[in-house]
């Protein structure tokens, strides 16, 4: 059969956006009615096997021709058979619907409440003692949920979250921004961090505006403690004279342990030699912990109940 140019407008590498947008809806619902008559090559059999009437798949076959220009099909009664250019294009629509529908079986699996899938964030700080000890007491009741884990910086997080790559995520400060939704969730207290040959080493306790002259070690700007720990001194009443900044708050522990300045952080997960942690008396030094997620955004059935449990640890999410 010779391919006869169609006076349908076709698509060109010149098409804009919007006019491929408009002819992607056109000929997607299109792809699957052309896979189903080339397998059986009988349009009344097709049309049967997937439950549409003769005359929908008879006209969607002859637009589908109109819209890329070529025929797909040789004609003989209610017999077809593919052309050429058919069998290119099925092969490729093969592989897309096969693509589709992985995908398509993929959210599936993610929304399932059973075994779906949480995409999780949280601060450095909270991975080694906090967040294992909420999943394994959530997975008591859910055993087969997933968990994708991310740990970053709170700015970070809520750039993944508005990003539509986390659905929920632990970080401090706790947001304001009218594009999410947070909850306080709990108030982690800071400790000035000290060399344990320090001259301030025998002190329990200890006015932060008494560190003024103290070189400090500290987070990088952008992160929640950074930000915390500037506003703190500056409450204290000076501007701390940073010597080292880092991405990772046991990496500074190591810092103050080797002598290279003093530092604000949250309490460690297990006690690390070397260092001394003073309480801080004035002023209140502690910093809120909330989960945040996007306003408006649909939770699957894992998300809601993760977030149901995350909510219901209000003012006990953090180790005693």
């Amino acid at each position: 059969m010779v391919h006869q140019p169609s006076s349908q407008p076709r698509l060109s590498p010149s098409s804009d956006t919007e006019d491929m947008a408009e002819m992607s809806k056109v000929l997607a619902p299109r792809l699957a009615y052309f896979a189903g008559v080339a397998r059986t090559e009988h349009v009344t059999r097709a049309a049967q096997e997937m439950n549409v009437p003769q005359s929908t798949l008879s006209r969607s076959m002859v637009r589908l021709e109109q819209d890329l220009g070529v025929d797909l099909f040789a004609r003989h009664g209610r017999t077809v058979s593919l052309t050429p250019a058919g069998r290119t294009f099925l092969a490729s629509v093969e592989r897309a619907l096969a693509e589709v529908e992985r995908a398509a079986e993929e959210v599936r699996a993610d929304a399932d409440p059973a075994t779906g899938k949480v995409a999780f964030g949280f601060l450095h700080t909270m991975g080694a003692e906090t967040v294992p000890g909420l999943l394994h007491a959530f997975r008591a009741d859910h055993p087969r949920v997933r968990f994708s884990l991310v740990q970053n910086y709170g700015e970070a997080m809520l750039e993944r979250l508005r990003a539509g790559e986390l659905d929920l995520c632990l970080t401090s400060p706790v947001p304001d921004a009218p594009d999410l939704v947070a909850r306080r969730l709990d108030e982690q207290k800071l400790r000035l961090v000290v060399p344990a040959d320090h001259s301030l080493a025998g002190r329990r306790r200890i006015r932060l505006a008494e560190a003024a002259d103290e070189t400090f070690v500290t987070l990088e700007p952008g992160y929640g403690l950074r930000r915390i720990t500037d506003d703190l001194c500056k409450e204290a009443g000076f501007k701390p004279r940073i010597a080292f900044e880092g991405e990772e708050a046991e990496t500074l522990r190591g810092l103050v342990a080797a002598g290279l300045g003093v530092a604000l952080l949250p309490p460690p997960a297990v006690p690390r030699p070397g260092v001394v942690e003073l309480t801080v008396t004035a002023p209140r030094a502690a910093r809120e912990i909330g989960v945040a997620w996007l306003e408006g955004h649909p939770d699957t059935p894992p998300v809601a109940a993760f977030k149901r449990f995350l909510l219901s640890r209000r003012g006990s999410l953090l180790p005693t």
